[in-house]
């Protein structure tokens, strides 16, 4: 195993461990700003943002999880009934493109967190927009990290690291 490898899982880990604890936050916070709102009467103002932020982090740091375990949405009805070496060739385009769309992600969402850094959010004054919007960039370079290791070593899905969470 590459030290690039074992690198990836404990970026793997340290994601799957952030985007648990940023659902767990999402879960609860929400319940609290309802019941505040509904029997206590009187309506909270972060509860909202909090969940919001939560599951900004939930998707973009959670996404390169579900890419390396393999679990992500694909739908393979055509590809496999192809050759399997049309199948390694159509894999290696996807990675390809894989790459163009998180340079393209980091690229647009680093520009909207640079723009949006000094706006702070009304109802959560301690947070600015840019830092909320900061998973995003993240996000698409850890999954460029993931791609590339796929390029590297190939599918890292039936490893027991990558099966620790039983989504397969």
């Amino acid at each position: 195993m590459s030290a690039y490898t074992r690198l990836m899982d404990g970026l793997y880990l340290l994601c799957m461990l952030v985007a648990a604890l940023a659902l767990m936050i999402m879960v609860t916070v929400i319940p609290i700003g309802i019941f505040a709102r509904y029997v206590m009467n009187g309506a909270l103002s972060w509860p909202e943002p909090v969940a919001i932020i939560c599951m900004i982090i939930f998707t973009f740091i959670g996404a390169p999880v579900g890419l390396r375990a393999g679990t992500h949405i694909c739908v393979s009805m055509m590809t496999d009934r192809l050759s399997p070496a049309a199948q390694r060739l159509l894999l290696r385009l996807c990675d390809l493109l894989m790459i163009i769309t998180c340079l393209v992600i980091f690229q647009a969402s680093y520009s909207l967190c640079e723009a949006m850094w000094v706006q702070t959010l009304a109802s959560l004054p301690a947070v600015s927009y840019g830092e909320m919007y900061l998973p995003i960039p993240i996000g698409a370079l850890f999954t460029l990290l993931f791609v590339i290791e796929r390029l590297l070593t190939g599918d890292q899905s039936q490893r027991p690291i990558v099966t620790l969470g039983g989504t397969h």
